[in-house]
């Protein structure tokens, strides 16, 4: 059974999804009403070259269903890209919670994920630097769960109630709608400089986490403490997790700049072939858990959204695996028009009193409500895999054609049916939570350290992460036509680390800051980029390739590469093909115009026999930009000269080739690292 058999077979989701699928291929024309279209190129018209006439049904349907074809797109999170998959626990999580979809590791039950950036409009470069959502809607057999998270496990605000203060601020400008999808400019840094609360998640922005690799080497984080009930009425809390199978890498920032140019597509693009090509992405769940009695055992509020846990505190138990391997039929029916919500839950989770969540739970439905339309979620890519009964009737687009006289609860003409069902029996009980207090607008006494964990979050870098995160504060504060809001930031800064304020107030031309930076020592391995998984498998390898090029030799090192999942991408002079000196005839993937060295992991010159000064120039511009990234560069013996003349032979991840078994795998070893900081 091939693998397109086994997708259709193994996912309840798709298996619905495929009742709506319409494929035009090879069919007639019709109206929506089914009438046979004869032309579909001119009005009707009086006269040849008369006036349009109103009867004209056939435009008129045409015409107003395209003025309709785009419903407002999302305030936030608004360019977006998803795939389908499904998730298998690892083994019955029943001791912590009944949700169903958790105790058998024989099920496959369906997700839908939608990746995400959130302070930019749909047309925004996908290499910018922003937090990526990371949502997973989950397809169970008692109704959808949505874990609607980001690729950052804190957040900017801790009360729902200042959102909408935080996008106005990210957004652009609105006096002259400047800058599109950035954060560096004014209003932006004036919130955070005037929401302290934000240190910390600022701290993580500023990292390379902003400017991920591919959405599938991005961490996925539910960022709010929920709750697991089991089946004994048992509470404990609850953090969650998405551990990416091939490690967290990320790009770097003057790559990620120069990349939004050579493909503004550039995530998507990864993701789509990706999967087209059966290198199906792969994230393990994780989850922190704390029992009720441990709620205050710690320094921060564990309600707190821009807090984390550390993961040296309460480690993350990996309980199941996601894997996707579907891309969309249609972006619009189906990314565009999914509709999340954090308050999708299932018996088994619950929520806590996390101010953040709770104003979310509000939000979201209210905005899909607009955005998307009263009968949401009967759109096929919304829809339950599991019966749905209930007394909403009617609204825009209703789908659903309720039979029967009776619309309310409770009744009699209809035995009191759709029922209700006792949670004994299945039906979803809110965990009796204990509530006590006086009405008050307030912020808790534990919420208000805002620099510990900003300060544990600069400790656990390395050299090299703090001095990136140094110039991404320069580089946005340089941004910032205000010298008193950058001063403000600043001084920010200073409660976080004196090293970190003082050299970024030297580079934005602000004064030192005198203030006590916090003292915390504490480090946090587990938040530190370095401390990833490295391997190989799907990364793009460029391989620089001209006419009389050594064919025996190159293949035996492609397919060395290709057997550990690394991706050769042929490259030349021109598109077509390129003639090695047997009279074989290769495939060229990219041409020096197409292609672009940003779109490779690294980078592998193999030359040729005729190699002539405009093929020589070029690659050593390919050549160049690699190594100014970082990244791994091979060369054949042949093509030695190209990387002495450049001057960076001897240099750590430059490697020529001697015999061609030692080169791939030392290559191989090279691209599994992929970036040496240590070049001179």
């Amino acid at each position: 059974m091939g693998k397109e058999s086994e997708r259709k077979h193994e996912n309840k989701k798709q298996e619905q999804l495929n009742e709506f699928v319409r494929d035009n291929y090879g069919k007639i024309m019709t109206t929506e009403e089914s009438v046979k279209v004869s032309n579909d190129e001119d009005t009707l018209k009086a006269g040849i070259r008369g006036p349009q006439l109103l009867e004209d049904f056939m435009m008129r349907e045409k015409m107003t269903h395209f003025d309709r074809e785009r419903i407002p797109e999302r305030v936030v999170h608004a360019r977006g890209y998803a795939a389908h998959g499904y998730f298998q626990v690892y083994e019955s999580q029943e001791k912590l919670t009944t949700a169903k979809f958790l105790q058998d590791p024989s099920v496959k039950t369906p997700v839908f994920l939608r990746f995400s950036q959130v302070a930019g409009s749909r047309g925004v470069n996908e290499t910018n630097r922003d937090v990526r959502g990371f949502a997973t809607k989950f397809y169970t057999e008692e109704g959808n769960f949505d874990l609607v998270g980001n690729n950052i496990p804190v957040f900017f605000i801790q009360d729902g109630i200042k959102f909408p203060d935080l996008i106005h601020a990210v957004k652009p400008e609105p006096h002259n709608e400047i800058p599109q999808g950035q954060t560096a400019h004014d209003t932006f840094w004036d919130f955070i400089a005037n929401n302290q609360e934000s240190a910390h998640m600022m701290m993580w922005i500023m990292s390379d986490r902003t400017i991920p690799r591919s959405f599938r080497m991005m961490e996925g984080f539910g960022v709010h403490t929920f709750r697991f009930v089991n089946k004994e009425g048992t509470s404990r809390f609850v953090k969650f997790h998405w551990k990416p199978k091939l490690g967290v890498h990320s790009l770097i920032w003057d790559e990620a700049q120069k990349l939004g140019g050579a493909d503004a597509d550039y995530h998507r693009r990864d993701l789509w072939e990706n999967i087209e090509a059966g290198n199906y992405p792969e994230w393990e769940l994780g989850i922190q858990v704390l029992e009720e009695e441990d709620e205050f055992n710690f320094d921060f509020d564990i309600l707190d959204s821009t807090k984390i846990w550390p993961e040296e505190d309460v480690p993350v138990q990996i309980i199941g695996k996601m894997t996707l391997n579907k891309n969309v039929d249609n972006v619009f029916a189906e990314t565009e028009q999914l509709a999340l919500h954090p308050g999708n839950i299932v018996r088994g989770i619950d929520f806590t009193n996390d101010p953040l969540l709770q104003g979310r739970l509000f939000s979201y439905t209210d905005t899909q409500f607009y955005r998307v339309g009263t009968n949401f979620k009967e759109l096929p890519i919304n829809r339950p895999i599991c019966p749905v009964h209930n007394n909403q009737r009617d609204g825009a687009a209703r789908i659903t054609i309720d039979k029967g006289q009776v619309a309310y609860h409770n009744n009699s003409l209809t035995n009191n049916t759709p029922y209700t069902v006792p949670g004994s029996e299945g039906g979803y009980v809110t965990y009796p939570s204990a509530v006590e207090g006086i009405k008050i607008r307030a912020t808790a006494r534990s919420f208000m350290d805002h620099f510990s964990q900003a300060r544990l979050f600069w400790n656990s870098m390395t050299k090299v992460e703090r001095e990136h995160i140094i110039d991404a504060f320069s580089f946005e504060l340089g941004k910032v036509n205000s010298i008193s809001v950058r001063q403000q930031v600043v001084n920010m800064l200073g409660r976080i680390s004196s090293k970190l304020a003082a050299s970024v107030a030297r580079n934005v031309g602000a004064e030192i800051p005198d203030v006590e930076a916090s003292t915390v020592t504490k480090k946090s391995p587990a938040v530190s980029m370095a401390n990833t998984i490295f391997r190989p498998d799907t990364l793009r390898v460029g391989v620089i390739i001209g006419q009389g090029f050594n064919e025996s030799v190159t293949r035996a090192i492609l397919n060395q590469w290709k057997a550990v999942g690394l991706q050769p991408v042929m490259i030349a002079k021109d598109l077509g093909t390129v003639t090695g000196e047997n009279g074989e005839k290769w495939k060229v993937d990219n041409s020096f115009l197409t292609g672009s060295p940003l779109l490779y992991d690294g980078l592998y010159v193999v030359g040729g026999d005729h190699m002539g000064n405009d093929f020589i120039w070029k690659t050593k511009s390919y050549v160049v930009e690699s190594y100014n990234h970082y990244k791994p560069i091979g060369a054949s013996e042949e093509s030695s000269t190209i990387i002495e003349s450049l001057g960076i032979d001897g240099q750590p991840g430059v490697l020529i080739e001697q015999t061609s078994e030692l080169f791939a795998d030392e290559f191989i070893k090279a691209m599994t690292k992929q970036r040496f900081w240590a070049r001179g």
